[in-house]
């Protein structure tokens, strides 16, 4: 290739966005000179990547919220297929977001585009049909070791730095440092924290009455609202912070789970959705939990509390053994968590899809 390459990355959410500006950064480390053009957002742009189309508008968790998003999905496609046709583009990297990621692999393909998928769709969770729609992905780099056959490429959060020690990270947060303390991880979107917040809140106010010397933190997303927090603290800022603050923490299901994990912090796990989103995803899920912790394990690590079964006094009564560092609860779960960790693989997931993708442009 006499001029330098061209690569689209497309990433529709902000832990894609996270995980593409690792990759967009390691492509330039490898490829000096390569020009990288995207689908996504403030860290993308930030890793040296032209931002076309951002992806704040279009993130959505859930079969029935995801239905408003659908003309703007499809117009970006039409966009980016026009551009694929052009033949714009060396590479098409795709991070994660399958509803639309395996509609723009196949336009990549039909283009005779090659396509790397990073992160990519969890047939073990969602069924095999949508290995059919991966024929149009030239390579698969997965992150969880138990997935399909692919190149295993370890997660990134084992990229992240180590977090602070706790006393200092409860310093940094206007704690004090000598009490116990909770986590609180309701999402990362305004709509995850809207349909969370009242649950999370009611379950701390539980926690603060059975134990007065427990101080509480949430992990606050910018855009989101926390109405009337009394004594819990919301920190908008980094959220290693929370995690290495915390003794326990109640955790919104996903990769939050993880970064738990990777801070040593036991957990309860939780989630709700719209019910008619509920209802579609309990019956065309086909593993046995949904916290990537239990999953990556493969038991049940950390308790799952979902739905109507995610109550105040349940989250409450499920966490408060956790505060105990001593209590076997506590025990039992830090030995999963470390298992774990060691299942995530090794540092340098973002170097070994930039070296991934060196490979396809040959």
């Amino acid at each position: 290739m006499t001029r330098a390459p061209r690569i689209y990355i497309s990433a529709g959410e902000p832990s894609g966005d996270a995980h593409a500006a690792a990759v967009a950064s390691a492509l330039q480390r490898r490829l000096p000179g390569v020009e990288l053009e995207a689908f996504g957002g403030p860290l993308l742009e930030r890793a040296g990547a032209k931002v076309l189309d951002r992806m704040e508008s279009f993130s959505v968790v859930g079969f029935v919220e995801a239905l408003a998003k659908i003309p703007a999905h499809y117009r970006l496609l039409g966009r980016v297929r026009t551009a694929f046709r052009a033949k714009r583009y060396d590479l098409v990297i795709l991070v994660d977001y399958p509803g639309y990621h395996l509609r723009a692999a196949a336009a990549a393909a039909k283009a005779g585009i090659p396509v790397l998928y990073y992160i990519a769709p969890q047939m073990w969770a969602w069924g095999v049909w949508r290995v059919r729609k991966l024929a149009a992905v030239k390579r698969l780099a997965v992150i969880l070791p138990f997935e399909i056959a692919a190149t295993f490429v370890g997660h990134p959060l084992k990229d992240r730095p180590a977090p602070p020690e706790r006393s200092a990270a409860r310093r940094a947060l206007g704690l004090d440092p000598a009490r116990p303390t909770l986590g609180l991880f309701p999402g990362s979107r305004a709509q995850e924290v809207g349909r969370h917040w009242e649950v999370f809140r009611a379950a701390a106010l539980r926690v603060a009455a059975a134990r007065p010397d427990v101080q509480i933190v949430v992990a606050g997303a910018p855009q989101a609202s926390y109405p009337e927090p009394g004594a819990i603290k919301v920190h908008t800022g980094d959220p290693l912070l929370v995690f290495a603050a915390a003794d326990a923490g109640i955790c919104k299901s996903g990769t939050t789970t993880l970064e738990a994990a990777m801070a040593d912090v036991p957990m309860v796990i939780t989630y709700r959705l719209h019910p008619v989103s509920s209802f579609i995803a309990f019956r065309v899920l086909r593993v046995p939990w949904v916290g990537l912790v239990n999953l990556v394990a493969g038991y049940a690590v950390a308790p799952e509390l979902l739905q109507r079964r995610a109550t105040p006094s349940a989250l409450a009564d499920a966490v408060l053994p956790l505060l105990d560092r001593a209590h076997p609860a506590t025990v039992r779960q830090r030995e999963g968590l470390a298992l774990v960790r060691e299942r995530l693989g090794a540092p340098g997931a973002a170097d070994r899809v930039a070296a991934i993708a060196a490979e396809l442009l040959g």
